[in-house]
């Protein structure tokens, strides 16, 4: 009995060395946004802010400050939140088409369509963004928050297209077929039975998808202009900055403003996440 007890300590005094490991770095961010700058300078990285400031926070937001191109990242925000909310709302309705047709509705050669859409699940991004632009050329959607919504569906089909059609692969067929007996078509089909018993993997999906756009900083970088910058690259236009006196409480601040949508999401949604996991997402 004893014996049990230490064990579960041990594991417990890991996970919490674990725990304080990976939060240490945001721990630092948080107290250096709070600090000012004469506490940053006479204080340690660790130590707490002598006074809660919150200065360095409405500058990360608002306030121009020198460099090129570094406004504050108010309006790089809104260009993610507009870029990101209809890419992936877009991207996973896309991939729930393409699993249900993949899983219940195959078609001659369509395992080897399959196939070879998982390639784009491997292929790094890079080798597309020659083609990608001058695409987005063609179409008038250049430097553009369109154009990068265009660009976040089609990079992120493969994967919402893997997930939706392997969670589907594990659905009865006698529901499928039974609905086919009835006289119900291929939309019909979807609504009525396949999308309402999609919520698991529907949560996997859109955090999955809200997570790597959000994040993204290659295509921000390359596909993006003057007004449709994403808030990754207007981070790093910020930190990079030059100045004579580096405002390291701005650059925390900026980061966590940065960082904050996803660890929402993940903190009110993360239980969702871990359930659709194991509801079937990876199963084959």
């Amino acid at each position: 009995m004893i014996g049990k007890y230490l064990s579960r300590a041990l594991l417990y005094a890991v996970l919490l060395l674990a725990a304080l490991f990976f939060l240490a770095p945001l721990y630092v961010m948080v107290t250096t946004s709070l600090k000012d700058a004469e506490q940053i300078r006479s204080g340690n990285l660790l130590s707490l802010p002598g006074s809660v400031n919150f200065d360095a926070w409405q500058t990360a937001w608002s306030a121009a400050c020198t460099g090129v191109d570094c406004r504050g990242l108010q309006p790089y925000f809104w260009n993610s939140v507009s870029m990101t909310v209809p890419a992936v709302l877009l991207s996973t309705a896309w991939g729930a088409v393409n699993g249900y047709v993949l899983s219940m509705w195959r078609f001659r050669g369509s395992e080897l369509l399959f196939g070879l859409l998982l390639f784009g699940v491997f292929m790094p991004f890079q080798v597309v963004l020659l083609p990608m632009s001058q695409v987005l050329g063609y179409l008038g959607l250049s430097s553009s928050v369109a154009g990068l919504v265009l660009v976040h569906c089609l990079a992120g089909m493969a994967g919402t297209t893997l997930f939706f059609r392997n969670y589907y692969a594990a659905i009865p067929k006698e529901l499928v077929n039974a609905a086919r007996m009835d006289g119900a078509g291929f939309w019909r089909i979807f609504w009525r039975i396949v999308l309402p018993m999609s919520t698991p993997i529907l949560m996997v999906t859109l955090i999955w998808q809200f997570t790597n756009i959000w994040n993204d900083f290659l295509f921000g970088v390359a596909f993006s202009g003057a007004d449709s910058k994403p808030i990754t690259v207007g981070l790093n236009n910020m930190a990079n900055t030059s100045s004579s006196v580096k405002s390291y409480n701005v650059d925390m601040a900026a980061a966590v403003i940065a960082g904050l949508p996803t660890m929402l999401v993940y903190v009110l949604a993360g239980q969702y996440f871990v359930k659709g996991l194991t509801a079937g997402a990876v199963k084959g």
